[in-house]
């Protein structure tokens, strides 16, 4: 091989420039290691001691693939995200570029990167023996590390198929490689992967995803200065990183530069050229704080489905983004405006089309503060929220809306359930009890129904935190639940009892186009009843036209619920359209309680807010499936109906019972 870069100061040690990093370790050991490392090396490489070696330092050694195969060896995906309609959302997960190749780069761009790292690549083989042995005296004799040994190809080595840990197997091992490289690969070649390949911080890897983060530019476009302080990075990319140390940074690149010129490599007018005229970033984009929330659930949802198949995805999500601005926004705004006052520091919010299509999902109110995701992760209590499937499961065991029941003191054992704000209406409506949201008559109405039914049809909704024999407490939303869940299981009425399992993903596919992953067309199934549905529909308008719900109202039909939990730990919204299905959590993560925040109050004020913008340009229209008790299926029919849904469900539901809260 030629030398393409003439090193014009035969005895120049390159690791001069890595002495200078702040942070080295102090440590004799280190120097230790790197003697007892080319004892190993030369032993393995002269045949001598070679079965000790063998046992001592190559078990386990990483098999090293083919040319081709090593440009995504080990490669971390990265994944672009589209919206619904197909245009660039966002991208996760490490920036990898676009393949550089030398003859594309001005020639200063790899000479900045062998002045920062290895001066002689091109007149040493793969382990510079000479330069090991320099830098080990030189350690030896300081007392410390001073000085590195490592190639250009030994760092490619490790980066490919070795973990960062400084122990002497470790570097024995790099040695090997370095070899095993050498013979697959030209030192073109091997240069040409070590810039593609490394890592320079900031989720970058390899040269042009540097170049574009930090410059926003390929690498081709390279300045000379820009170079420079990229070949500064991949030593320490963390703690030199321009975007939060810019004077370290360019302290390093004049050092580059330096070295470049004393090589011969640039000219002296060159380097004060570069000097006068220091790189500038690009304006680092700010946390997403629209989106934060959901691209972490899409991107475990994506690596999940893909199973690892590829080294970069482009992932379709049901996302709308405008609706997704809108939403984190409102959240963000009735948070910092009253819920600060009432004790409410964190909001949640999830939206689906009719088909389960999430568009909308906010986990929180600050995704840099906090990624913990409200909406998906957070399992709380959704209190008045959850009588919806009490009265559902009702209705199921023969009751009517206009059926009596008597609001009055209830005490089963050790515990008398009492309603929000004291007090008892006498008798009442079945339709009226849950527009008030009366407590004594939702837990009735689960001792007429019976838990057992509950249980099942909670897990016919989707409802995966009430097990399958809950206690009575159950009527009054004991048992916890994610907010996409609760949301979920709202929209089988507005489905006519049909479900739909909630989903973000559309499609995976390669970068290449490749799909992995298409989810399948399935029909929503039959889990309720259609005309119960209709009528629980009915129940629930009355909720916000004339009951807790009232500050929900719309400019247009609306059905939904409210929910509190004890001490105001908790407050929901959840509630629909013909067109949309929302829900909206408030609370803090810590359980403290707010100031009597309820869920007919800053929910439903998210919700209502959301739900305008989300209905914009949409006609008002009725719910279709509003059906009158004389429309409603046979009650033989129906009950075999939902001894075949039970049959089906029960088998997956879980069989303890549990406590009743205290009173």
């Amino acid at each position: 091989m030629t030398d393409r870069f003439p090193d014009s100061e035969p005895d120049f040690n390159p690791d001069t420039f890595r002495a200078d990093l702040p942070g080295e370790p102090s440590r004799l050991l280190g120097a230790l290691k790197a003697v007892a490392a080319v004892v190993a090396c030369l032993a393995l490489v002269l045949g001598g001691g070679f079965a000790f070696v063998q046992v001592a330092y190559l078990s386990g050694l990483p098999k090293v693939p083919g040319a081709d195969a090593l440009w995504s060896l080990n490669r971390a995906p990265g994944i672009l995200f589209l919206d619904k309609n197909g245009a660039r959302l966002a991208a996760r997960g490490p920036r990898h570029g676009q393949g550089a190749q030398l003859a594309q780069l001005p020639a200063y761009v790899p000479k900045a990167f062998l002045a920062a790292e290895d001066r002689r690549f091109y007149q040493h083989g793969p382990v510079d023996w000479r330069g090991v042995a320099r830098a080990a005296l030189a350690d030896l004799r300081a007392g410390q590390v001073v000085q590195g040994g490592s190639t250009l190809t030994q760092q490619l080595a490790k980066t490919l198929f070795l973990s960062p840990e400084q122990t002497l197997k470790r570097k024995v091992q790099e040695a090997v490689l370095a070899y095993r490289l050498a013979g697959l690969l030209t030192k073109d070649q091997i240069l040409e992967l070590y810039l593609n390949r490394v890592f320079f911080g900031a989720n970058a890897y390899g040269i042009d995803a540097a170049a574009r983060t930090y410059f926003g530019k390929p690498a081709a476009a390279l300045t000379l200065s820009e170079a420079a302080l990229l070949a500064a990075l991949p030593r320490a990319p963390s703690r030199l990183s321009p975007a939060s140390d810019m004077p370290a940074a360019l302290a390093r690149s004049r050092a580059v530069l330096r070295r470049m010129a004393s090589s011969g490599w640039i000219t002296a007018a060159q380097e004060r050229a570069a000097l006068a005229a220091p790189p500038a970033l690009v304006a680092e984009p700010p946390e997403d704080e629209d989106f934060g929330y959901l691209l972490d659930y899409a991107q475990a949802e994506a690596t999940r489905l893909a199973g690892g198949k590829a080294p970069d995805l482009v992932v379709r999500l049901t996302v709308d983004p405008g609706l997704q601005t809108t939403a984190s926004a409102v959240a963000r705004r009735v948070i910092q405006d009253q819920g600060t006052k009432a004790g409410a520091r964190e909001a949640a919010l999830v939206a689906l089309g009719p088909d389960g299509a999430i568009r909308a999902l906010v986990g929180g109110v600050d995704h840099r503060f906090s990624a913990f995701n409200r909406a998906t992760q957070a399992r709380r209590q959704p209190g008045s929220a959850f009588k919806p499937f009490v009265y559902a499961a009702a209705l199921e065991a023969g009751v009517r809306p206009d059926d009596v029941r008597r609001d009055a003191p209830l005490t089963l054992g050790a515990w008398s359930p009492a309603n929000y704000g004291g007090g008892y209406a006498g008798d009442v409506t079945v339709k009226d009890a849950l527009a008030r949201s009366i407590n004594t008559v939702a837990v009735r109405l689960a001792k007429e129904a019976g838990t057992d039914r509950i249980g099942d049809l909670a897990w016919r909704f989707g409802l995966t935190g009430v097990p399958g024999r809950p206690g009575l407490s159950v009527a009054l939303g004991a048992y916890e639940e994610t907010l996409l869940e609760m949301t979920s299981a709202m929209q089988v009425f507005q489905q006519d009892g049909r479900r739909s399992e909630p989903y973000l993903i559309s499609s995976i596919a390669t970068s290449s186009g490749a799909v992995l992953y298409q989810r399948p067309a399935s029909p929503p199934r039959q889990v309720y009843d259609p005309g119960l549905s209709g009528q629980m529909t009915a129940l629930l308008k009355g909720a916000i036209d004339h009951g807790t719900g009232r500050r929900a109202a719309l400019d247009r039909p609306a059905a939904g619920k409210t929910g509190t939990s004890q001490a105001w730990r908790d407050a929901w919204f959840v509630g629909f359209t013909p067109d949309w299905v929302c829900g909206v959590w408030v609370g803090n993560d810590d359980g403290t309680p707010m100031d009597k925040v309820a869920g007919g109050d800053l929910p439903a004020d998210i919700w209502r807010r959301f739900m305008l913008v989300a209905h914009q340009g949409l006609p008002a229209r009725d719910f279709g499936g509003v059906a009158p008790e004389s429309a409603q299926t046979p009650a033989d029919d129906r009950a075999s109906f939902y001894r075949d849904l039970a049959a089906q469900f029960h088998a997956t539901a879980q069989n303890s019972a549990q406590p009743e809260p205290a009173p």
